[in-house]
């Protein structure tokens, strides 16, 4: 099981999230992992850490499909990879009816259909490959091309099992949030492998918050108190009711290094083939986290 490592902030810097991505490079870490929130653009702020940490590997988790267009966002990440020497991988995810139509007053009907839709067009597009699809939810015809860029990994967050099933038809693989390893082995992997068929076998990328404290309540409070809200989302209310848990911070994994170490191979016994670190709680125990990750990064 990979090991990968969360570390945007939108009150930092690119010079103080560089230094974040060069010790993540230099312990091992497999992928530094960016997301499209309120701040930064995840994809921008990859093209920009790309020269300050320049072996590492890249990924997106995740850009939200709705505001962007296919072709726009191949371009982008087609784009994105030629800056950062083919280091990326592209996750995308349907987001949310309270931010696709409250925020932007974008329709959000069928998402599943619209995402095997965007899929479908995505996907050839970035390879390179010429596009003509007039569907009932996506028209897009085109082709993108940026020299020197090769086809990113395409990653699918996926909790239903209709958006599972796209990422193992489709997709390299799905990254998951507010799953714990039960659900990932119970649900998860058996449900993306059987819609991958004989195809390879797909990621499974478990984004989980981590903290490496001796005061595990304090840090599950921590949690309840900037990520309960979660727990109101439809789809994220149904993955936690799966793993029969009251809120995000259920899902957590927290203690110290050996119960987080313990936590982890649970995991990788589930299924998981990436353990996303999401460092959480105080700073102290955000640094401890980062110290710990990078441990069992060099091995």
């Amino acid at each position: 099981m990979r090991i990968g490592l969360w570390i945007q902030d939108e009150a930092r810097t690119i010079e103080e999230i560089a230094i974040d991505a060069r010790a993540a490079e230099d312990s091992g870490v497999s992928r530094i992992w960016c997301s499209q929130r309120t701040g930064w653009d995840a994809l921008t702020l990859i093209a920009a850490l790309g020269p300050h940490a320049s072996r590492i590997q890249y990924a997106v988790g995740v850009v939200p499909v709705y505001p962007r267009h296919p072709l726009a966002l191949a371009a982008q990440a087609l784009s994105v990879q030629a800056a950062t020497g083919n280091r990326l991988t592209l996750g995308i995810g349907s987001s949310h009816p309270v931010i696709v139509e409250g925020q932007y007053g974008l329709s959000m009907k069928q998402p599943a259909k619209y995402m095997r839709e965007y899929v479908e067009t995505l996907a050839p597009l970035v390879r390179g490959e010429p596009v003509d699809h007039h569907g009932d939810l996506l028209t897009a015809a085109g082709q993108v091309s940026v020299a020197g860029a090769v086809p990113p990994e395409l990653i699918l967050a996926a909790l239903g099992p209709r958006m599972l099933a796209i990422a193992g038809e489709l997709a390299d693989g799905t990254v998951t949030s507010w799953a714990g390893p039960e659900v990932i082995g119970d649900y998860v992997r058996p449900t993306i492998d059987k819609a991958a068929g004989s195809r390879p076998s797909a990621q499974v990328i478990a984004c989980v918050c981590v903290a490496v404290t001796d005061d595990p309540d304090g840090a599950r409070g921590w949690i309840k108190e900037h990520y309960g809200v979660a727990g109101s989302l439809p789809a994220y209310r149904a993955i936690l009711d799966r793993g029969a848990a009251n809120g995000p911070e259920d899902t957590a994994v927290v203690g110290d290094e050996d119960e987080v170490a313990r936590q982890l191979r649970r995991f990788a016994e589930a299924g998981t083939t990436e353990f996303m670190v999401a460092p959480v709680g105080t700073a102290q125990e955000r640094a401890r986290t980062i110290a710990f990750t990078h441990a069992v990064a060099a091995g």
